[in-house]
């Protein structure tokens, strides 16, 4: 069994991580972020790479308060998916909302189950703490009509 390491990505994975994330945003399942999005946000993003140096998985922790932060752009590539990478990439994630103070993590979903199985709980998205910052909904293709589910973890 191959054992799977997460690390922090570099401004040259970016390319990479666009492709990998690709078919999720042609299928509305992420939003799009640009390269320079992701170079701006790149130190919190973390991913998982192949034997080949590949990214195979990635995701972000997004800060928007003091107390809130967000998992967002979760991608597994298709062939390594039910592997745990995802769960592996959100409980890193956790741990690094405890070690900057957050209270609590958001995530808008179409995968509850992954979230529900790390004690995620779902919640009306009229409920978002401090107000999620809508700007980043007006980029979705399935804009105004949200199906995502909201869930929130208390740390």
């Amino acid at each position: 069994m191959v054992k799977f390491k997460i690390i922090k990505p570099k401004i040259s994975d970016i390319p990479n991580m666009r492709n990998l994330a690709l078919k999720e945003i042609q299928n509305g399942v992420i939003l799009d972020r640009s390269q320079d999005e992701i170079a701006n946000t790149i130190r919190s993003y973390k991913a998982i790479k192949d034997d080949n140096g590949n990214i195979i998985a990635f995701s972000a922790l997004y800060i928007y308060s003091m107390t809130l932060g967000e998992i967002r752009s979760l991608v597994v590539k298709e062939d390594f998916r039910r592997k745990g990478l995802a769960s592996k990439l959100i409980n890193s994630l956790i741990e690094d909302a405890k070690d900057l103070g957050l209270k609590e993590i958001l995530v808008l979903t179409y995968k509850r189950e992954v979230f529900e199985k790390l004690d995620f709980k779902e919640i009306d998205k009229e409920k978002i703490p401090n107000h999620k910052i809508w700007a980043d909904c007006i980029k979705c293709k399935r804009f105004p009509i949200c199906d995502e589910i909201a869930l929130i973890k208390t740390l």
